[in-house]
């Protein structure tokens, strides 16, 4: 015993050592666990052999082997065995483990990782085509265990390693675990009968599962077989109501496949449990619907007659607006027709018009005017079309539009609340300031005689020796002139301060406002008014000089040598805004 507990202890501190890679602990476990096992293969040596694997399990040796097994172990084939090995070697070493204090937290918690290591290995192994004997290996690990503590059987079919498994569509994994399950009830009578409930509806889920989702013939054979063991061993019949439309699916697939009679006990067996039941549901559903449908024809037998009326009224009604859309669809062509009938003739005036003009020039004037109508034409269409794109733009950014229109008023708006806080807080300012004189707020008639009677005594009892009376009187008022000058400097000074502030913040606005201008294109009569100054004498300026820019760029290049486009006659006409006088 002593022998067996420092060989364990030896092997924990081999395993435990950091300086060891994954494959090289892998393979330690493998050599000694194998040498351990070998040597309790003795029918005499049973007992020594589960004091052993209690050994194994108590240290933690066991425990280490799980989280190998969890890991991933490469793309190598010798890797992949060594992994299989110690899957096998841990199943084994879990059956006959005598937990003794520690039997919950073997059963409740470790068996449960172990279980999950050994899926996470098969569901790696069944991905990869080469390694079909070894995911067989790991899969006989589980089926070992599973063999040993039933109540495992949950964990197994509700496993996300076992969907994985199932996902991969292969004729060989399905079958593999449908004849695992068999072999697990066939080996041992007490196997489906330890199940709870939940799992035994998990396996025939997983069996019926199988018949809805393959073709194959083993596969639907080993299924049915499966189903059959399982209701020779348990009441099958309460289970076999969640699965509606077994026996069709039986019946239609899996009939002349070389195995009709076990199809035949499993269709029997399905009818047995939905004959009493379906003739009860039957009956049922027929009383009801008996019962609405009658009550349906009696309500409408007495809304009948209020219902043709209202049929007709509303047959009259769709026969009249019928009528009226009829018509108007007349008008509209016989308008249409009328449009395009005088646009017809009036673009054949036109060209008529046009080609008496053209016998009326000279030779020599005919490809220049024709040159030109080309580029009125050209210059038309072209106008035509960036007016359409730029409509389709607006009418595609006019929520943008919209939005920034709010944000410039919303600035404005803020702009103009700021600049009338600033002048009253600056007329605040300057009404506190108060008069130019310097004197004691709330000083009265009386107090005022007191205090001139006090400083004339004072002066007659202490004359001054540089100064007069005269010279005293004519410095304070010098004294007040100034500081009164003073104080309405520093108020002219304010106002010109805040005139200026109030003009830059006028002139950033404009200038905001000319950025987010519309397009000439889309510019309205209100978009024109907005940017015109409230100044007469600023407009009046700014609208000759834009006349007299115009034309300037009309005269001939001969006319424009040496001279200034202000040089125009003042009765010219004037492209914007009225007359010259204004």
């Amino acid at each position: 015993m002593e022998q067996d507990e420092e060989a364990v202890m030896c092997l924990k501190q081999q395993v435990e050592d950091t300086s060891l890679i994954p494959i090289d602990r892998i393979n330690l476990l493998n050599d000694t666990l194998k040498r351990f096992l070998s040597m309790g293969a003795a029918p005499e040596d049973r007992g020594k052999m589960t004091r052993f694997k209690s050994l194994l399990y108590q240290s933690g040796i066991l425990s280490h082997c799980v989280t190998l097994l969890t890991l991933d172990p490469g793309r190598t084939q010798s890797n992949c065995k060594a992994a299989v090995t110690l899957a096998s070697l841990t199943s084994s070493c879990c059956v006959g483990v005598e937990p003794g204090e520690l039997s919950e937290t073997f059963h409740g918690l470790f068996l449960p990782s172990v279980m999950d290591g050994l899926l996470s290995l098969a569901s790696r192994l069944a991905m990869r085509a080469e390694c079909v004997s070894l995911f067989r290996k790991a899969m006989d690990s589980v089926s070992w265990l599973l063999q040993a503590h039933a109540q495992l059987a949950t964990q197994v079919l509700s496993s996300s390693h076992y969907a994985l498994i199932q996902g991969c569509d292969e004729v060989t994994v399905s079958l593999l675990f449908v004849q695992m399950w068999i072999n697990l009830c066939t080996a041992s009578s007490d196997f489906l009968t330890s199940l709870n409930d939940d799992a035994i509806l998990l396996l025939l889920n997983e069996a019926v599962g199988q018949l809805a989702v393959t073709s194959d013939a083993t596969v639907g054979e080993a299924s049915v077989r499966l189903i059959l063991h399982m209701a020779d061993q348990l009441p099958l019949q309460p289970f076999l109501l969640n699965f509606k439309g077994l026996d069709s699916l039986l019946d239609k697939d899996w009939r002349g496949r070389g195995f009709d009679q076990e199809v035949n006990k499993l269709i029997a067996l399905t009818h047995s449990r939905e004959i009493p039941s379906s003739v009860d549901r039957v009956r049922a559903a027929c009383v009801i619907q008996a019962a609405w449908k009658s009550y349906l024809t009696r309500r409408r037998l007495k809304c009948l007659g209020g219902v043709v009326s209202m049929l007709q009224r509303r047959f009259r009604a769709h026969r009249r607006q019928q009528q009226q859309q009829r018509d108007a669809q007349r008008l509209q062509e016989e308008l249409n027709f009328q449009v395009c009938l005088q646009r017809q003739q009036a673009r054949t005036k036109f060209h008529q018009k046009q080609r008496k003009l053209l016998q009326l020039l000279p030779p020599d004037q005919v490809q220049p005017y024709l040159l030109e109508c080309q580029i009125r034409a050209a210059v038309l269409i072209q106008s035509a079309w960036r007016g359409f794109l730029v409509r389709r733009w607006i009418d595609s950014q006019r929520e943008a539009l919209r939005l920034a229109h709010a944000q410039q008023h919303a600035a404005r708006t803020l702009q103009r609340a700021v600049r009338r806080f600033l002048q009253k807080r600056q007329a605040a300012k300057v009404l506190a300031s108060g008069p130019c004189w310097i004197g004691h707020k709330g000083l009265t008639d009386s107090r005022r005689a007191v205090l001139k009677r006090q400083v004339e005594e004072y002066i007659s009892l202490h004359p001054s020796s540089g100064v007069s009376r005269q010279q005293c009187e004519q410095l304070h008022n010098d004294v007040q002139w100034r500081l009164q000058a003073l104080l309405q400097q520093a108020v002219r000074q304010k106002r010109q301060e805040q005139k200026i502030e109030s003009l830059l913040a006028h002139t950033h606005t404009q200038l905001d406002r000319l950025k987010d201008a519309p397009p000439l294109s889309a510019v309205t009569a209100t978009d024109i008014s907005s940017f015109l100054s409230p100044s007469g004498t600023i407009a009046t300026r700014a609208r000759d000089a834009h006349n007299g820019r115009l034309r300037a760029h009309r005269l001939p290049w001969w006319r424009t040598l040496g001279e200034t486009a202000s040089v125009l006659k003042p009765k010219e006409e004037i492209e914007l805004g009225g007359d010259a006088s204004s």
